[in-house]
């Protein structure tokens, strides 16, 4: 096994952090860019994660299996099982599996590889949060749109009013309804 030395892994983080930041800020001026261009499929969260993901992955992957060909036939192998034979819904949720092989190889060959892994996407994740709610204050709007397909095979549409509404108390889709407070929720 592989010892935890904390102070070598925030030495390991910080030799690595100037790269992950320029593959975050690249990512995000191609996602500003692909907006600007009329591409609104990348306003969605799905697809900005997607994007933001990738390149640090593929930066990982490659750091680990660099001069190691089999590893990098086994990484090959593994990451087209996924891709291939999984019926994936959408382009956030393969990341998430090829973040969790990287993860589980990256771990075999140095564990401080996991600890970087984890705090980038930590990382990450806060801050799209973040810019999330400061764009929502600022230009009172949310940051992404709203899809109904990603990941969700059967979409739901949910629909909240103080009036019944007569084309949806008589379709054929209508799953639920509910009376409350004088609130119709179909």
């Amino acid at each position: 096994g592989q010892s935890f030395d904390f102070i070598e892994v925030i030495r390991f983080s910080l030799s690595k952090s100037s790269d992950i930041l320029f593959l975050l800020l690249t990512s995000i001026l191609i996602r500003f860019l692909l907006d600007k261009a009329g591409q609104r499929w990348i306003r969605t969260f799905s697809q900005t994660v997607t994007l933001i993901l990738l390149p640090i992955i593929t930066y990982i992957i490659t750091s680990v299996i660099s001069g190691n060909i089999a590893l990098s036939l086994g990484m090959v192998g593994a990451l087209s099982i996924v891709r291939f034979r999984n019926p994936v819904r959408s382009p956030f949720e393969l990341s998430i599996y090829f973040a969790s092989i990287t993860m589980g190889i990256a771990t075999a060959t140095n564990i401080n590889w996991l600890f970087f892994i984890i705090f980038t996407m930590i990382f990450i994740s806060v801050f799209i949060k973040s810019n999330s709610k400061i764009y929502k204050r600022i230009y009172k709007t949310n940051l992404f749109n709203i899809s109904f397909t990603e990941g969700n095979v059967l979409s739901t549409l949910e629909v909240v009013t103080q009036n019944e509404l007569k084309i949806l108390n008589e379709s054929r889709l209508l799953k639920s309804k509910s009376f409350k407070n004088n609130i119709y929720n179909f």
